[in-house]
């Protein structure tokens, strides 16, 4: 066999082996149910009311239990008493004599001065979350691990976007994290893609036959979702949250955003992301929520997964921000102190703040 031959019989061994690895990556499949949902006056599923998703479970699996998807009963039983266990100690009073490094806090169940919300100032929520009765490890179904693909040549920032060169986080109340700054959800509760986060998982959702608007109880955001509309914005036009176009595929709301404001950045991507959501209701308080996410130039293939919606009762709160809040005064006080003597204090990693309060049970954020 000559060297050309040699070469193309190799390429095409290569894409033998990478052509499986590609197929894996697949959205989640349509939920089964025979649940008839009711409709509106247009004839569609009514997704109306106030939806949570709070829950233990977050986005990646948690490695302690390997790469399982699905959790057991007795797994399941157990981060839930160890999750409550936490709550009802975050709940007692607090010993007038107590040091921080006594107080129940929200960085992964331990203490000391480091964390930063008392536990019982949190409500990241108490059960594990499950789809179609089975309680999961994590969100994502689209990877062998439950982890995000990320591309090995990108670094992803703390704070979620990067800093020019010498710029610190605590420069000035610009190069804060949006949800310091009352611009946008810690984490990333208001989406695309929707995820629990320390507190305040509440969304409710208003429906006309020309648009769908998501009111988000973090940080007050609202999506509005266009029914009306088959293009895009100009990729000059990047609104918070992105541009969403909705349209409906049976009975499932399919919902495609791109234009993502460059401030807003989600694992590394921005510019160049696109999320598909689909939301389905599979019962009269359950609401299939199935994510796509895709962008090239950051993740090493498209990824996805799924969780369900549980309906929740009563109105969403307002959420004042940033009123009586000395928090942000706080973190630029304490960088320009830093400077002035030369000595450093405990980080202030915005991550900590944007992470829901759990044991490590759940998985990373």
């Amino acid at each position: 066999m000559n060297s050309r031959r040699l070469c193309a019989a190799a390429l095409a061994a290569g894409l033998a082996i990478a052509v499986p690895s590609l197929a894996a990556a697949q959205a989640p499949p349509p939920p089964k149910t025979a649940f008839r949902p009711p409709r509106t006056a247009d004839g569609h599923p009514d997704l109306q009311g106030v939806w949570t998703n709070a829950a233990v479970t977050r986005l990646e699996r948690n490695p302690r239990y390997g790469p399982n998807l699905v959790l057991t009963d007795a797994e399941a039983r157990r981060i839930e008493a160890k999750t409550q266990a936490q709550i009802d100690l975050g709940n007692k009073p607090t010993d007038p004599n107590a040091k921080v490094t006594d107080l129940p806090a929200d960085c992964s169940g331990g203490r000391g001065v480091d964390c930063n919300y008392n536990a019982a100032w949190t409500d990241p929520g108490s059960v594990v979350m499950r789809v179609n009765g089975q309680p999961r490890n994590g969100f994502i179904t689209s990877t062998a691990d439950g982890r995000v693909p990320m591309r090995k040549d990108i670094k992803v920032s703390p704070f979620g976007r990067s800093l020019q060169p010498g710029q610190s986080p605590s420069d000035n109340p610009e190069t804060r994290a949006l949800g310091e700054r009352c611009l946008l959800s810690f984490g990333n509760s208001s989406g695309p893609v929707m995820l629990p986060g320390l507190y305040n998982n509440t969304y409710q959702v208003v429906q006309t036959r020309d648009q769908v608007v998501i009111d988000v109880e973090m940080v007050h955001d609202a999506r509005i979702i266009r029914l009306d509309a088959t293009q895009h914005l100009p990729a000059s036009l990047r609104p918070w949250m992105g541009d969403s176009i909705g349209h409906w595929e049976g009975d499932t709301l399919v919902v495609e955003t791109t234009n993502f404001h460059p401030e807003q950045v989600f694992r590394g991507a921005s510019a160049h992301l696109k999320v598909t959501e689909r939301l389905t209701l599979v019962g009269k308080d359950r609401l299939h929520y199935a994510f796509w996410v895709e962008d090239q130039t950051v993740f090493s293939q498209p990824w996805g997964g799924e969780y369900e919606f549980a309906r929740s009762k009563g109105p969403v709160y307002e959420y004042a921000c940033h009123e009586g809040n000395y928090g942000l005064v706080g973190i630029l006080q304490g960088a320009r102190e830093e400077e002035r003597t030369g000595v450093k204090t405990a980080p202030t990693n915005v991550d900590q703040k944007a992470r829901p309060a759990s044991d490590g049970e759940g998985g990373e954020g």
